[in-house]
């Protein structure tokens, strides 16, 4: 099974450049730099630093003994990437954006971001980089994500909050192309997920790599074998992929993403792309998306902010159509009764993103044997999302 696209940016029909002509230049260079930069020893060992002495990789392979004992089956490992610098895994794909950035002479780093963490870990790096950063973010997501919003000012970012269309994620990248094709010269789009036009998807799965290459040795260490079943949400996809793409040609190991069914798959309140899109194009590039019956792209739902945007990355496209992942989908409130679980049975509050994948691991270790292997990304940690929760159950904060 091929792991790259191939020159055109394709994974089979998915992917591609589909951008206006202002920006093929820039794409164009994106393109050559990175297959330049990606290859150089030096810049591999600046991000290896990076990572092990400010990131604090590599992060735990935990063994959730309680949750699985009160879930029954399968023992669940939890892939700690909460732990990381700015509490999720999405500094992983910052810090190589950035160093790139750098060697290619930009100084403006722009980003979009959902949940916030994105736009955290951008602004972190841009901070520690010295270079000036704008973060596009839904008015929706401002006021859900207050906390970030202002953790982001503070790292010397500016913030704008877009009011267009569903004020959520999808209008804060159409926001961030706008403001790339102004200023292509002197800005780096720094995309947080696997999505946008080639090569985004290739790089930030690169970049998110480290967590299933860690995964990798660390469960061989601790079980001496790979394990049956990796699950991970996923909305755009940066941290499933990042963790499926090493075990890619494991064909022993079931892969399992998980999309969020907000309110219910029935009704039109969710940010199910695979399991109740069709295929269309948003954002450069082609891949499974949420339309109507005209192609206008709907509007997506989570109670997860990381998760609500109304499309998939290419990859994870190409791997639902070849059959070599399977994507399922869990609603708020069984994320909210995953997050509620997990706290009280290890002492670790996740993010609303990650406890989609921590549900539906409940579900599918319940059905095999005492001695099979879960793996699950726990992508962040739950502070950002406390008041969402404690509104959600009637709590007043």
């Amino acid at each position: 099974m091929s792991a790259l696209p191939d020159r055109k940016g394709r994974f089979g029909e998915f992917g591609g450049q589909f951008v206006p002509e202002t920006l093929m230049p820039a794409v164009g260079e994106l393109e050559r730099e990175y297959k330049r930069w990606s290859r150089d020893a030096e810049f591999k060992k600046e991000l290896d630093g990076l990572h092990r002495e400010y990131t604090g990789r590599p992060t735990l392979l935990y063994h959730a003994r309680r949750l699985s004992e009160h879930v029954g089956g399968a023992k669940i490992y939890l892939k700690r990437e909460d732990l990381c610098h700015t509490g999720a895994h999405k500094i992983n794909n910052a810090l190589g954006q950035g160093l790139l950035a750098k060697r290619m002479g930009k100084k403006r780093i722009i980003a979009e971001t959902g949940a916030g963490q994105h736009g955290v870990a951008t602004a972190t790096m841009t901070a520690l980089m010295d270079m000036t950063c704008d973060v596009y973010m839904g008015v929706d997501d401002v006021q859900r994500q207050s906390l970030n919003v202002f953790r982001m000012k503070l790292l010397g970012a500016n913030v704008s909050a877009v009011e267009s269309g569903s004020r959520t994620l999808k209008d804060a990248i159409n926001e961030a192309m706008r403001d790339w094709v102004t200023n292509i010269a002197t800005t780096y789009y720094l995309v947080g997920s696997t999505m946008g036009p080639h090569p985004y998807p290739l790089i930030v799965r690169d970049f998110q790599s480290v967590i299933g290459k860690e995964a990798r040795k660390q469960i061989l260490k601790v079980e001496d074998r790979l394990p049956d079943v990796l699950i991970a949400c996923v909305g755009g996809g940066s941290n499933a992929m990042g963790l499926f793409h090493p075990f890619l040609r494991d064909t022993n190991v079931r892969m399992i993403g998980v999309e969020a069914a907000g309110g219910g798959l029935d009704g039109g309140r969710h940010s199910a792309s695979i399991s109740k899109g069709e295929v269309g194009v948003l954002h450069g590039k082609k891949t499974y998306l949420l339309q109507d019956e005209l192609g206008q792209i709907r509007e997506a739902h989570s109670i997860a902010p990381g998760l609500d945007y109304p499309g998939v990355g290419p990859e994870h496209a190409w791997l639902h159509d070849t059959g070599r992942a399977e994507y399922r989908a869990i609603t708020d409130e069984q994320a909210i009764e995953a997050l509620q679980l997990l706290a009280r049975t290890e002492g670790i509050v996740c993010a609303l993103e990650s406890s989609h994948a921590v549900a539906e691991a409940a579900r599918v270790a319940r059905d095999m044997s005492k001695d099979s292997i879960i793996v699950v990304n726990l992508s962040g940690r739950g502070d950002k999302d406390m008041p969402s929760v404690a509104d959600y159950l009637g709590v007043e904060l």
